[in-house]
């Protein structure tokens, strides 16, 4: 029996208490994780209850807004403010910065895109969620327009053939954990994630419809690896939702 069910699973809650001995930070972890497994199970069911199409908005930096969006930044909005552990959010859905109320309000300060890459979703592919976390200073949203130095916490979480769970603390290595839905717990399943030490595939990702913005250098550097760089031409990827695009490029080089 033992060897079909773990019975030590190596879960995210142990993990963050183990490297940080920080309670609240757990909770606010648990938190984010409580919002990314609903949102998963939104995303896995957008087509038979109708969550496809637009909502009919405009977020903050004027892209039209999904239903998903909508629902999406709803359950981060609603599981942050009442974790007890934030003070102000900040998400690309809406205008202005969430101050959360005193009674409820904590240490951190969390920015988040809520579902990035969303025009993908009513085609089916890759999307998720991206998020940065810094400790309060004086409770505005000064707190979160601070060096990307001073951020405590960053990550991702890419909703796919699995929903992963990828993040690093301040000055430490990344770590990505998968959602195992046997157990509803986000388990370590990734450890130390580095870029392939030999470079990993010849494949390089970007959106080829900017080109005419770019400067120079990189103008000849994707002809390079059209062209071919000590070899054969790399291989064009690109998802368009950026999570997958760097997931993928983390993984695979």
């Amino acid at each position: 029996m033992s060897e079909k069910f773990d019975v030590d699973a190596p879960t995210l809650s142990r993990y963050v208490m183990a490297n940080t001995k920080d309670t609240e930070l757990v909770i606010l972890l648990n938190s984010l994780a409580t919002s990314f497994k609903l949102i998963a199970s939104a995303v896995g069911r957008a087509g038979v209850a109708q969550l496809y199409g637009l909502a009919g908005e405009v977020n903050s930096t004027g892209d039209d807004q999904k239903k998903l969006d909508v629902m999406s930044n709803d359950m981060m909005i609603n599981a942050l403010v009442n974790s007890g552990v934030c003070s102000v959010l900040v998400s690309e859905e809406n205008e202005e910065p969430i101050i959360v109320p005193a009674d409820k309000a904590g240490k951190f300060c969390v920015a988040f895109d809520p579902l990035d890459g969303s025009s993908n979703i009513d085609c089916n592919v890759s999307v998720g969620t991206i998020f940065s976390v810094y400790e309060k200073k004086d409770g505005s949203v000064n707190d979160l327009l601070r060096s990307g130095a001073d951020c405590i916490c960053a990550g991702y979480c890419a909703y796919s053939s699995a929903v992963e769970l990828v993040f690093t603390f301040q000055g430490s290595s990344v770590e990505g954990f998968c959602l195992d839905p046997t157990i509803g717990e986000f388990v370590h399943t990734r450890v130390n994630m580095k870029f392939p030490s030999d470079g990993g595939k010849r494949i390089y990702s970007c959106n080829e419809g900017n080109f005419v913005h770019w400067d120079q250098p990189i103008k000849d550097a994707v002809d390079a690896f059209k062209n071919g760089v000590g070899g054969k031409p790399y291989s064009a990827r690109y998802v368009g939702s950026m999570v997958a695009d760097i997931h993928r490029t983390l993984l695979y080089g």
